[in-house]
């Protein structure tokens, strides 16, 4: 595939006219940038923005208007040769270059210079003349969604899909600064999860010595963050949003910190130091009797207490029906090696595959209604459905057929055909390989897969999946397998069928 540009952990460094209109100013500004980040090894890109100012600028407003912007602009122009003096240092430093257009003219001159990334304003999101300019360049794409309802960022996203463009968002609140109330920093989170597939970033316009925004954004899913950067002098004084360098450092700062607190999203098992001291406030299992050896242990027979030590049985741990190896006298220690657990039910390995089955369901935000008959298929015997099993959730079974299945990591279905129904499979959630007439195929969300009748077939995933399969109508024993031994099988010892999970169904009766 085409190599895509990595937005992730990007810092946009915004110069804007912070340059004072002096390319010495700037440079200035982009060598206390460029240590900062070299400081916290991070990736960061230097953003200019450009204006062509002879006629971005209406005739009868360049000697005086009303709008603040405009005498900031004329009074801070810089000249093409000027902002390249200013490329070269950015490039000396071995950072990314970055421009935001505000003119089509602006979007050749970014493209003649060859920078890196272009950035589409808030301001700018609706400027549909501009942004089909911005597309035609081919140039990795930032976008800010500032004042930008939903339907608006809807129609950027199609268009730029549509364009096959490189592209990330930047959740923007376009108020300078921006008050703690109007961050709406919850937004990050939705814009990760209605556009999945793109990097979702946080434009700052608060306070610089406020580091709490960009901790918050980094734990809603902000992976891209930008800031409007300074350098203070005697006689140049920076705006309410803009940072100075050290005001820099303690954000990137924070923002690693914030890394450090979010830790891994998998969840790892306790540390040594974590077990140890949660095994210090556990309650262990003492004998409230003289025990004789091979008694069958009840509730009655023991008592909880702290502490629990060494290899002590904890209370989580005691079941009703252990056997004991040896006689205990009063009050004391049971330890694991004390007893013999029995086997537990058979039924055991589907009732703990139900909390998995159902988390994943719920990861993949896929409802099912109260009323549906659940089928655990366990080929090789239930002892073995993590490895060779599916859950099969029978929704619809008229002159068509629809059903949700679901694998556990590493599961597998054997190979086998239908007599009469055909089938298609389409991945709703996670990863899966096929096996049809001999050719294997993995399969992502959105893939499909038709079995025809009589088509030798199987399936198995690494991840976990969930997929449905759409078919014609269902018949009992109508599946041949290739493993003679399973063929031999009653249904009912290949399959155990309840109504929806089999809370009271699932017995070794």
């Amino acid at each position: 595939m085409e190599k895509t540009f990595d937005f992730s952990d990007l810092f946009v460094l915004d110069l804007a006219n912070n340059h004072q209109g002096s390319v010495e100013h700037g440079k200035t500004v982009i060598r206390n940038a460029a240590k900062v980040v070299k400081k916290h090894g991070v990736k960061a890109a230097i953003k200019f923005q450009f204006r062509q100012l002879k006629t971005f600028i209406h005739p009868s407003h360049k000697d005086a208007s009303d709008n603040k912007h405009i005498p900031r602009f004329l009074s801070t122009e810089l000249s093409l040769p000027q902002y390249q003096e200013l490329l070269d240092e950015v490039r000396k430093h071995n950072l990314l270059s970055m421009c935001t257009p505000f003119d089509e003219a602006s979007v050749d001159a970014i493209a003649e210079m060859g920078f890196d990334i272009i950035k589409i304003a808030s301001c700018s999101a609706a400027d549909w003349p501009l942004i089909e300019k911005v597309a035609s360049k081919g140039i990795p794409v930032i976008f800010s969604t500032g004042g930008q309802e939903l339907i608006q960022i809807d129609e950027l996203v199609s268009f730029f899909d549509h364009k096959c463009a490189d592209y990330a968002i930047m959740h923007c609140v376009s108020i300078y600064p921006t008050p703690l109330d109007e961050m709406n920093l919850a937004n990050i989170a939705m814009l990760r999860q209605r556009y999945p597939k793109r990097i979702i970033g946080w434009s700052t316009h608060e306070d610089p010595d406020d580091c709490t925004p960009i901790q918050v954004s980094y734990a809603y899913g902000a992976r891209m963050f930008e800031r409007h950067i300074g350098h203070e002098t005697d006689n140049i004084k920076l705006n309410a949003y803009s940072s100075r360098e050290d005001q820099l450092d303690n954000w990137i700062s924070a923002y690693k910190r914030s890394i450090l607190m979010s830790g891994s999203y998998s969840r790892k098992p306790a540390s040594p130091i974590e077990a140890d001291a949660l095994k210090g406030l556990k309650r262990g299992v003492f004998a409230k009797r003289q025990l004789k050896k091979d008694t069958v242990l009840s509730a009655e027979d023991v008592f909880f207490a702290m502490p629990c030590e060494g290899e002590q049985l904890d209370s989580g741990l005691f079941k009703p029906g252990i056997k004991l190896k040896r006689a205990l006298k009063v009050n004391e220690i049971i330890t694991q090696s004390d007893v013999e657990a029995p086997q537990p039910p058979k039924a055991m390995a589907l009732k703990k595959a139900i909390y998995e089955v159902k988390a994943m369901l719920n990861k993949a935000n896929i409802v099912l209604g109260p009323e549906f008959e659940v089928e655990y298929s366990h080929h090789n015997g239930i002892e073995n459905f993590t490895k060779t099993g599916v859950v099969i959730i029978n929704c619809i079974n008229r002159e068509y057929c629809k059903k949700v299945l679901v694998q556990l990591p590493n599961q597998s279905h054997p190979f086998h055909f239908h007599k009469r129904k055909e089938e298609t499979f389409q991945v709703l959630w996670g990863e899966m390989y096929s096996e049809i007439d001999g050719r294997v195929q993995k399969l992502l969300p959105g893939d499909t897969a038709l079995v025809l009748p009589g088509v030798w077939h199987r399936f198995w995933t690494e991840t976990g999946v969930i997929f449905e399969e759409v078919s014609t109508t269902h018949f009992n024993n109508d599946s041949i397998y290739k493993d003679p031994k399973i063929n031999e099988k009653k249904r009912e010892e290949r399959k155990t069928i309840v109504d929806h999970w089999g809370r009271f169904q699932l017995t070794d009766g």
